[in-house]
């Protein structure tokens, strides 16, 4: 398990005025662009054949990525959604299927009921990003600590382009993403792309 999430005084202030900032900026997006992003993650990033997905039910705000969830199921993969578990702990995934009886829980999450499943490719949720990879979630830590625990795994943060920053504030614990997928296409970070 990843180490415990132990920040500066400063960085927890930066990370509270990022948030701040990038909710600013996703208020009023139209979630119905997640049709894009989906558009562009299959034609330009489309996970290795068979291999299983995790995605998120979108909360109120957030980019609907159901359209990309849809068509990655078509196509044959397991998709699979995360169960919000006791702070502290990674995430556990659940398999989900179109018209899957979905369990509300925790932060306003909903997952499905279906048994667990490791994936090999995380599209993310996330607050903001940055061009280096940098990902700025809700404050739990799950994604890092999740993270931590699959090696080899392709974390893709998905949002709005709106939610860019120049920098995101991250600690040493913070992962970074492999790439970002908005409605205006991907984003590979130059450490991804060994630029």
């Amino acid at each position: 398990m990843a180490a415990p999430h132990i920040a500066s005084p400063d960085l927890v202030a930066a990370k509270r005025r990022a948030r701040e900032r990038a909710l600013a900026q996703r208020a009023g997006q139209d979630p119905a662009l997640g049709a894009a992003l989906a558009g562009h993650v299959l034609r330009e990033l489309p996970p290795p054949p068979g291999a299983a997905v995790s995605g998120f039910w979108p909360m109120a705000g957030e980019i609907d990525i159901r359209p990309l969830l849809e068509a990655l199921f078509e196509r044959g993969h397991a998709v699979l959604l995360p169960e919000t578990t006791k702070l502290g702990n990674p995430l556990i995934f659940r398999h989900w299927h179109p018209g899957a009886t979905m369990v509300r829980e925790r932060f306003g999450t909903l997952r499905p009921e279906g048994g667990v499943g490791v994936p090999r490719v995380l599209y993310v949720p996330l607050l903001a990003f940055d061009r280096a990879g940098r990902r700025l979630g809700y404050g739990g830590g799950y994604y890092d600590r999740t993270l931590a625990t699959l090696p080899g795994a392709v974390a893709v943060g998905c949002a709005f382009a709106a939610q860019e920053l120049d920098e995101v504030p991250a600690g040493d614990y913070d992962a970074r993403l492999a790439a970002i997928a908005t409605e205006r296409g991907i984003i590979i970070p130059a450490t991804a792309s060994g630029d």
